[in-house]
């Protein structure tokens, strides 16, 4: 009885979530830009699977990523010992980095690299700034300092990368942070935090998903100036659309063992992270295993039907809707629409519910999730808006970047300590798989040039991951600056809700 009303609750939430984008997206259809019938129909079939699969995912996150995160966190911090620290938080980072599917997506994309050489050099940049995450919160180093010297080696770096790798590196900052890795790292973090009992811990719970974001970024730098490769022209391919309701509904079929196997490969090694810590730390009773690998079953089926939802249903749609768009004379359309798109779609992401709760939980309810998911509405809007009027007129995606995450780090001096943790790792939790099956597409369609796609279309996820870093901190400024007297760098002792209340800015939406 209990699991049905979690299910049914989750469910609804998503359903929720998607029904604004497939309503936009079915009116764009058929207002401005027609597909053909079977495009459509797999589309709402795709929006189908993506209710269910979230619904599944959102409780089967709760039930084992969650507790298995914090509890991994909480270990090795206690352990006291830098080393096991280090290698744990390597091993995690890279391991679960390397079967996240939102990355695989984008190595597949990107031209004139191996996949598997995109995978590694990003799986190892997350597991090294996972290590500089851990430790920082291990040896209370700030979170600001940290990612000021990340950021600024990210801008000198892509002033010596190619052109064409720059908005293909600061995608992957956000395409490592899906919806496998989100839940696990921001309980990684709780974790991590939860043995200190300092005014600074709970603010240190956050950071953990930003510097596991910059890490990618740093190092597909890196290979862009060391690899050097021959060719990377991108090459448009069409998608095959449905022409009866069978072509549709075997779409599906024929698509879902694939995904079975690719989620249940990302799984296996959190799973084993299970095994190994239990072996380890005998933490768990008979019961709790069991409910934890319950959970990991939701958590599996639910993935298989969301990704094989977004990946046959939405993708297709992104890439024939952006085409039709940009060879019409209302093509300038596409930046509205990009604005009414990017609001929705932050709803649709299962991560970004994830950090909603993580949220409300860490400031013992004093934050609503509703007031951040408003927040990270309005700052993806602003971001797709910006992508598409930079694939309509070719701006360079460092032209937004720059002052864009200048602005973000500026924020960082006058923003409470705690806004600037959610904010940073807002970014990565963001830019999941949404972006980079249904927004990706859509620019990559509209932009008509193959010589422009690696310039032009690319670096959109990177913009969904940048806005967010302002938006959050802005609406720590609005609600701190509503309580005055409760500066900053107010002492918080204790865990009471008018304590934290005041040391956030005290405000109730």
């Amino acid at each position: 009885m209990q699991f049905r009303k979690k299910l049914a609750a989750t469910t609804k939430e998503a359903l929720a979530a998607v029904s604004p984008v497939a309503a936009v997206v079915f009116i764009l259809t058929i207002v401005a830009a027609p597909v053909s019938s079977g495009t459509m129909l797999l589309f709402l079939i795709g929006a189908v699977l993506l209710v269910v699969g979230m619904g599944l995912f959102t409780l089967g996150a709760e039930t084992a990523l969650l507790p298995l995160g914090a509890d991994v966190g909480a270990k090795m911090t206690a352990s006291r010992r830098l080393l096991i620290v280090a290698a744990t938080s390597f091993a995690t980072g890279s391991i679960i980095t390397a079967a996240e599917p939102d990355l695989r997506v984008l190595a597949g994309l990107v031209p004139g690299v191996p996949q598997l050489t995109l995978v590694i050099t990003v799986a190892a940049g997350v597991g090294l700034f996972l290590i500089v995450a851990a430790l920082r919160v291990v040896l209370r180093i700030s979170l600001s300092r940290v990612l000021i010297v990340c950021y600024l080696a990210a801008g000198i770096l892509a002033a010596f990368a190619p052109n064409d790798f720059v908005a293909v590196a600061f995608d992957s900052g956000g395409v490592t942070t899906g919806p496998i890795t989100v839940p696990f790292i921001l309980a990684l973090g709780v974790g991590l935090s939860s043995i200190r009992s300092d005014r600074d811990s709970r603010e240190d719970s956050f950071g953990l998903v930003a510097l596991g974001s910059v890490g990618p970024v740093i190092a597909v730098l890196l290979l862009g100036i060391f690899f050097k490769p021959e060719n990377t022209e991108y090459i448009v391919t069409e998608a095959a659309a449905a022409e009866t309701t069978r072509d549709a509904g075997l779409a599906f079929v024929s698509e879902l063992p694939h995904y079975a196997g690719e989620m249940l490969k990302t799984l296996l090694p959190l799973f084993g992270v299970l095994v190994v810590f239990q072996l380890l730390t005998r933490r768990y009773r008979v019961k709790q295993l069991a409910r934890m690998t319950v959970g990991f079953v939701y958590t599996l089926i639910g993935l298989v039907l969301f990704m094989t939802g977004v990946n046959v249903g939405f993708m297709p749609v992104g890439m024939t809707v952006g085409a039709v768009l940009a060879d019409s004379p209302a093509r300038i359309i596409l930046i509205p629409l990009g604005a009414v798109i990017g609001f929705f779609i932050v709803a649709a992401e299962p991560a970004v519910h994830v950090l909603k709760r993580q949220v409300e939980e860490i400031s013992l309810g004093a934050i609503p999730g509703k007031t951040v998911m408003r927040y990270l509405s309005v700052g993806v809007s602003v971001s797709v808006a910006l992508s598409m009027l930079r694939v309509l007129y070719g701006i360079p995606v460092y032209y937004i970047l720059i002052p864009g995450y200048a602005a973000a780090l500026a924020l960082m001096f006058v923003t409470p300590k705690l806004y600037t943790g959610i904010a940073f790792d807002s970014g990565g939790v963001v830019s999941g798989p949404m972006a980079t099956t249904f927004v990706l597409p859509l620019a990559i369609g509209a932009c008509r040039d193959p010589a422009r796609i690696m310039t032009d279309a690319f670096g959109v996820v990177a913009l969904i991951a940048m806005t967010p870093l302002i938006a959050i901190q802005l609406m720590g400024l609005r609600f701190a600056r509503a309580v005055p007297e409760a500066a900053p760098a107010a002492a918080f002792a204790g865990d009471t809700r008018l304590e934290f209340d005041e040391y956030i800015g005290g405000f109730d939406d």
